[in-house]
């Protein structure tokens, strides 16, 4: 399509030689990409789609060998993950205000250069605290990267072709998590633990280098008001639910001090309702939960999530500090959990169809119970092919467990409320998460509270009761799914379009 104004005698430059200036747009209001820009965008998305999955993956294989590098305890080093998931749930909200002021070119450089630079940070770090504060830097450049640049290709193509840049994308999302249990435990048992985050260096020069030359910089209408005072109130509130629950399980700081920060988180987000009703542009407007669907979704999320959402950072813990697996052998036994995740996710939508989205949540939610709870039957000793047998069928609950919860939360939503319940959502999933790591390591030093050892045959019985009491609280989700109605919620194409690659 011809640019508005006279075009000069040479072809237009690409976004990335014009500097910081904005890309010109076409008559209908996307910006005016060159083929070769067309052609690379999604991959430059889909890069960092990668970096972020397998940064999320990567790590939980490699725990036990940092905790005995850094000199700590194997049960204590889920701060390290929760800093993480926590700063992503955090940032979120602002992604989309950040793009539209500073540019998407920008603020998705800087987010691959935050990145880098803590993974950098986290390589060198002498200590768990020094690691943790890194962890917090990657998060800030992981939060932007995934949003921004779901954000690009919404703006940058066309409707029709939407879906299929994004399942194009899609792909290394998936494959992050197939490679990142076993190259965490290939790096730690042959190189060393430092190697999980030196690898992220190349790859985010890479991504910065192809940023800079296909990445459109699209800025939103100027002017644009951001509920800064909501977002301090919900990001303060999160933040203090977060640090109580944790500091619950951890015992370093007082019950006291503990119950004071979950006080405080409470009410701030108390006090966050009461401004999102009076506000005329809230953060997350109150309307949301007018859906019946997306309230239903959402909190459901939240209860499932608290279980499943432990499983990657427990399981490979319980492989090694507690069966003795070598790390190696701990990632590779996690594949079949990826593949079981991978199958699921062609025929989840065909079943979703035929069954009905309370059927199969209802159903599906106490199954995920019930496997979670199962792996309290997996004795010292077990063989690998039982052990992927069940881990594969786990992962296959769970993968129908998110695209189901995920489709129902969002399908529902118009134009109008799509974005933010999306930002919604995606700030549940990572919270959601972050809880189930410290609740899990929470319930882990629980059950091992007097014992003499922290490895081996002594502290399989504190994994056996930590999966029983994660598996309870996953099924407790189904009770939630059990009021929609029989009607209520329809898999369409809009609905799988606005999800991430990890679900």
């Amino acid at each position: 399509m011809p640019p508005a104004q006279t075009p000069p005698p040479s072809p237009p430059p690409s976004p990335s030689s014009s500097g910081s200036s904005t890309t010109p747009l076409d008559v209908l209001g996307r910006p005016r990409l060159d083929d070769a820009t067309r052609r690379w965008l999604p991959w430059v998305v889909a890069l960092a789609f990668f970096m972020q999955t397998l940064d999320t993956t990567i790590l939980n294989t490699a725990l036990p060998g940092m905790a005995k590098d850094l000199g700590e305890d194997p049960l204590r080093m889920q701060s390290a993950v929760v800093a993480y998931l926590l700063t992503v749930a955090l940032l979120i909200p602002a992604s989309g205000w950040l793009a539209d002021r500073f540019g998407t070119r920008t603020v998705f450089l800087w987010a691959i250069g935050l990145f880098s630079l803590g993974s950098l940070a986290c390589a060198v770090s002498p200590s768990l605290h020094v690691l943790v504060a890194a962890r917090v830097v990657q998060g800030v450049g992981g939060a932007l990267l995934v949003p921004v640049g779901r954000l690009v290709v919404l703006r940058a193509f066309p409707k029709g072709e939407f879906l299929t840049v994004m399942t194009f994308i899609s792909l290394p999302g998936l494959v992050g998590p197939l490679l990142g249990p076993t190259l965490g435990g290939v790096l730690v048992e042959f190189a060393s633990w430092h190697w999980i985050f030196l690898i992220n260096l190349p790859v985010g020069l890479a991504g910065a280098f192809a940023c800079r030359r296909y990445m459109p910089q699209i800025k939103g209408p100027i002017g644009r008001r951001f509920d800064w005072g909501g977002y301090g109130l919900f990001s303060v509130g999160l933040m203090l639910l977060s640090l109580a629950l944790q500091g619950f399980g951890e015992h370093v700081v007082s019950v006291a001090v503990c119950f004071v920060m979950l006080v405080a988180g409470v009410a701030c987000m108390m006090a966050y309702w009461l401004h999102a009703t009076r506000s005329d542009e809230p953060l997350f407007s109150p309307a949301l939960f007018a859906v019946p669907t997306f309230r239903i979704g959402l909190l459901g999320n939240v209860f499932a999530r608290l279980g499943s959402g432990a499983t990657p950072f427990l399981t490979p813990l319980f492989l090694q500090v507690g069966l003795g697996f070598s790390p190696s052998e701990a990632g590779l036994s996690m594949i079949p959990s990826v593949l079981g995740a991978m199958f699921t996710k062609t025929l989840a939508i065909r079943l979703i169809r035929r069954a009905g989205y309370r059927r199969v949540l209802i159903v599906n939610t106490l199954l995920l119970g019930v496997l979670i709870a199962s792996f309290a039957l997996i004795p010292r000793g077990v063989g690998h092919v039982w052990l992927a047998i069940h881990l594969g069928l786990f992962g296959m609950i769970n993968s129908m467990q998110f695209t189901a919860m995920n489709t129902l939360t969002l399908g529902d939503l118009d134009e109008r409320t799509a974005s933010a319940g999306n930002s919604l959502l995606a700030v549940v999933m990572q919270l959601s998460m972050s809880l189930g790591v410290a609740t899990s390591s929470a319930f882990l030093l629980l059950f091992s509270h007097g014992l003499p050892r922290t490895e081996g045959a002594a502290i399989v019985p504190a994994f056996h009761g930590t999966y029983l009491a994660l598996g309870a609280m996953a099924a407790m989700a189904a009770f939630i799914f059990y009021q929609l109605r029989r009607d209520e919620g329809a898999a369409e194409e809009t609905a799988q379009s606005r999800l991430t690659p990890e679900d």
